[in-house]
């Protein structure tokens, strides 16, 4: 409220009510308030200060001060004043405190007199009673709303953010145009906000997408009840944090109805009451949400043709070319990592990673089948030279397995393989299963874990749900069922084979720079089963010819946890470098072999992918002189492999002192500046081997991450897929076996990674 205008006749005008006025005389007028102190000087503010006191009207302030000094200028300064908001009119009948509490929150004196115009329509669901809402509404000043319709604003009170009912009360509150506020009042976090319905921000299935991801672990319990809303857990509060929840909320509503705006009104705001900490996790609109969106944006990005364009690679890629560095990758999206509204719950460094080392975990493995601690990519996670690159790999995975789970609004045909002609393909030429795979499947998947699980044989002529691919190698669409191309169940809540599997899924800072790191996934592991099934002696890498600061202090950290590292070449027919670092612990009976691969154009990056990989993949630290197969909480075929195998009994990990190690020069790199070159190569690669090279383009647009899935059919997975092909006919036509290996020559170690 100014005094810049013609005064109303009688109202007081003074200080504002937050401000404690002292004059010293001769020395200076003091305002302190929450804000701090101001301090005013002059003999003319000194004479106005008294008869500031919010007793006397403007014209009786000015004709008191004209004993002092001109009216004008009694006028003027009581102006300024006004305009540096430390006067004002004053409402003789109103709450003092409730005046200042809102002048501090930036409104003036009107935020109480708003308060009661603005009626608010309460819903309490499933322990909290509405009339004990009310009650405190009422007490805070608001007015009372008898239904939605004849309300301004709204607020709901509930045990859980994901209560089924809050779905009808959101649809309710959109259909009027009614801003509301959902809050959590019991159990040991209080949660409040954010207000939705308000311009074009976020809606509640917005929100509620995001907390079901985090859920995910209570999907088998929830199903197995039958639950149409979350699992209920036993109640834990106290009535004092009952109430503190309940006072917050009705706080927050009466911020709104008096008019105060801020950006926590954009998230969740989170209150652990055992330590009185709290947090704002923010909360935005899903573009495809179903709610307030449109959710056939992701099906008509994945529809249209892929195109790669002109792309510069950035001079500071790190351990792959990339459009952008990991810094600015992590300066964009960062957000995305947050406890309660991220894609990922957090990023953090991975307990127990020797000092030197960087790798960073980034939460459960939406890609994983079966239990969580069933293998050593159990957890989404990132490495890296630096703790950077490693946090931004970390970060990527996780969007990548994010955007490659199904949400229900993936592009789909419904039909059978033989209706629908050429452009579907069996899945088989992607899985590459044995036929005696397929007829031992029971017996097989009894005594094997989930990940080399075989699926049944597929129906050709059963109905089921497509989904498009774009063909770089033949620029056409091409089709693959969709339960092998997205995580998950369908919208019936089943999880179908052919079951999809993480091998091409790719998160990067460009869509190129993501088919290309995809495509390149397809080589290494490629070329891993290749070696690991045939177990094939391979040479060397010579690491003393990579001239690489890095590489010189990986190797120190290892001699310092007493662990020896090599790398092998495991390039395969296609010509695209790709290696394998291998190390063992140099002391006690426990070899405890880790190994990690890399892929990439570039050998100096294939070696650091593969080297740094290997991070993430080194047994759990064990006391001095323990033996790491005390350890019963690891699986079985880990346990396995580092407690009993070693290079003596495993010897395809030791190099081929037959053949000469690799140098760089070995590998005849040519750099470039463009990643649409890198592209080009991959589906020169592709065509030149009568493979054909797929996108499916999975870049979500709450997310705006690139993401994408390549198919290369032909190129075998790492894990159990036994079918003719590449696994038995490339090391007979590479001169690495003299004939075709057998089945019962292959591996019996199962690749557990």
């Amino acid at each position: 409220m100014t005094v810049t205008g013609p005064a109303p006749a009688g109202v007081p005008v003074g200080f504002r009510r937050h401000l404690r006025v002292e004059a010293v005389r001769g020395e200076a007028v003091y305002l302190l308030s929450e804000r701090g102190t101001t301090v005013l000087r002059g003999e003319r503010v000194e004479v106005l200060a008294p008869l500031l006191d919010g007793t006397r009207s403007l014209q009786a302030v000015i004709s008191e001060a004209t004993a002092a000094m001109p009216a004008t200028e009694a006028g003027q300064l009581i102006a300024a004043l006004a305009r540096a908001e430390l006067v004002g009119y004053r409402d003789p009948a109103a709450d003092a405190a409730a005046e200042a509490y809102w002048e501090l929150a930036g409104l003036g004196g009107a935020g109480a007199s708003a308060v009661g115009s603005v009626p608010v329509y309460v819903r309490a669901l499933g322990r909290t009673e509405t009339a004990a809402v009310e009650a405190e509404c009422v007490a805070a000043g608001l007015s009372l709303a008898p239904s939605v319709e004849s309300a301004s604003f709204g607020l709901v009170l509930c045990d859980d953010y994901l209560d089924p009912a809050l779905l009808d009360a959101d649809a309710r509150f959109r259909a009027a145009g009614l801003p509301w506020l959902p809050a959590r009042v019991g159990g040991p976090e209080v949660w409040v906000g954010p207000v939705f319905g308000a311009g074009e921000g976020p809606c509640w299935e917005c929100l509620a997408q995001r907390l079901r991801g985090h859920r995910a672990s209570q999907a088998p319990v929830q199903h197995a009840l039958g639950l149409p809303g979350p699992v209920p857990l036993p109640e834990a509060t106290l009535p004092a944090v009952r109430m503190m929840g309940l006072h917050t909320a009705v706080l927050e509503a009466l911020k709104w109805a008096a008019g105060m705006r801020y950006e926590g009104q954009r998230a969740v705001c989170r209150l652990d009451t055992r330590t009185l900490r709290t947090t704002h996790h923010p909360v935005v609109r899903r573009p495809q949400c179903p709610g307030c969106g449109d959710p056939s944006l992701v099906a008509a990005l994945a529809s249209r043709p892929v195109v790669p364009v002109s792309r510069p690679k950035s001079r500071a890629g790190g351990s792959n070319h990339r459009a952008l560095p990991a810094a600015e990758v992590l300066a964009r999206y960062r957000h995305l990592a947050d406890p309660v509204t991220g894609v990922v719950t957090g990023l953090h460094p991975a307990p127990g990673t020797p000092d030197g080392l960087n790798r960073w975990v980034s939460g459960r493995n939406l890609a994983w089948r079966g239990r969580s601690a069933e293998g050593l990519r159990s957890h989404s996670g990132g490495k890296g030279v630096t703790a950077e690159e490693a946090e931004a790999g970390a970060l990527c995975e996780a969007v990548e397995r994010y955007c490659g789970t199904r949400q229900g609004d993936e592009p789909v045909v419904v039909d059978s393989l033989a209706g629908l002609g050429d452009s579907a393909m069996h899945p088989n030429s992607v899985q590459l299963y044995a036929d005696w795979q397929f007829r031992e499947r029971d017996a097989w998947n009894a005594a094997h874990p989930a990940m080399h699980a075989v699926p049944p044989r597929f129906d050709t002529g059963e109905s089921r749900e497509w989904t498009p691919l774009w063909s770089l190698t033949e620029q056409r669409q091409r089709l693959l069922p969709t339960s092998m191309l997205y995580f998950g169940a369908g919208a019936d809540g089943v999880e179908r084979a052919p079951w999809a599997d993480s091998n091409g899924n790719a998160a990067g800072s460009s869509p190129e720079d993501a088919v290309v790191q995809g495509f390149l996934e397809l080589v290494e592991r490629d070329a891993v089963s290749l070696w690991w099934y045939n177990r094939l002696r391979r040479p060397a890498v010579d690491l003393d010819a990579f001239d690489e600061p890095w590489l010189a202090r990986t190797r120190t950290v290892y001699e310092r946890t007493g662990r020896s590292l090599w790398v092998l070449d495991l390039t395969s027919d296609l010509g695209i470098p790709v290696m394998v670092a291998v190390s063992r612990a140099t002391t006690g009976p426990e070899q405890r072999i880790s190994f990690g691969f890399g892929a990439h154009f570039d050998p100096r990056l294939a070696l650091r992918r593969a080297v740094t990989e290997m991070s993430q993949l080194l047994p759990p630290a064990v006391p001095s002189g323990g033996r790491l197969s005390e350890d019963r909480g690891l699986p079985g075929e880990l346990r396995d492999w580092w407690c009993t195998k070693t290079v003596e009994n495993q010897p395809f990990l030791l190099p081929d002192r037959a053949e000469s190690a690799r140098l760089f020069g070995s590998y005849g790199y040519e750099p470039n500046g463009d990643l649409i070159s890198d592209v080009e190569t991959a589906v020169s690669v592709a065509r030149a081997h009568h493979m054909e090279l797929l996108v499916l383009e999975q870049t979500r647009p709450d997310v705006n991450l690139p993401v994408v899935k390549v198919v290369v059919p032909g190129l075998r997975h790492f894990w159990a897929r036994f079918g003719e092909g590449r696994l038995f006919d490339v090391p007979v036509r590479m001169g690495w076996r003299s004939g075709a290996i057998s089945r019962k020559e292959l591996n019996p170690v199962l690749l557990f990674v």
